[in-house]
């Protein structure tokens, strides 16, 4: 389990294709510290480290992976956000967030203000997944908090921390990226269909 507070940026050094398979080479301030086995967010997407030196690591992404997320986009030189399993006893800064990316979206407008910027993003709703004025999305990893939410479209904050030290500072209008809707709606949505409506009301 993951809080979505990114703890650094890695750099894609290579990648391999096994078969259907993507292999990543990450050189990251954090590689020195991982160990086989380990999982670690990678753009908000829970990967496996299958080796590890002091420089960089690797990790593997199946056909499933690759399809349902954008790490397939990912080319050598690329910025990817990184962290690492929350520990027992550490502290919720961001929300609880699994790794496991729902759909990816699309970023459709960036507005630098006076000290932040303004992320848009859309996404096709009928997927089944939704946001909530002030509530949680992870996007790429990072926890944010939604506003101006829409059926299929959101708008984030970004302050200049954030900005700095994630790859927010590198992404631009009509790229995809990864979302993992709040946890707690998703359990709201499975009772609410369970309880025999087709499907969530209007919020």
């Amino acid at each position: 389990m993951f809080t979505g507070i990114v703890e650094a940026c890695g750099r894609v050094e290579n990648i391999v294709a096994e078969g259907t398979n993507l292999s990543f080479e990450i050189s990251s301030p954090i590689s020195a510290e991982l160990k086989i086995d380990q999982s670690v967010s990678h753009n908000g997407v829970c990967l496996t480290v299958t080796a590890c030196n002091a420089q960089s690591h690797w990790v593997t992404a199946v056909a499933e992976t690759l399809t349902k997320t954008n790490l397939g986009d990912l080319t050598v030189g690329n910025s990817v956000n990184l962290e690492r399993c929350m520990p027992a006893n550490g502290r919720f800064d961001g929300h609880i967030v699994q790794g496991h990316v729902d759909q990816t979206g699309v970023c459709t407008k960036v507005q630098q203000l006076d000290g932040s910027w303004l992320f848009d993003f859309e996404y096709d709703a009928t997927l089944g997944n939704f946001t909530v004025e002030k509530g949680s999305i992870c996007i790429n990893g990072v926890s944010l908090t939604v506003f101006n939410s829409q059926a299929g479209s959101f708008r984030v904050t970004i302050i200049p921390y954030t900005y700095e030290h994630t790859t927010f500072a590198n992404l631009r209008e009509g790229q995809r990226v990864n979302l993992e809707f709040d946890v707690v709606g998703k359990y709201m949505r499975a009772l609410w269909q369970q309880s025999g409506y087709a499907a969530m009301p209007k919020l």
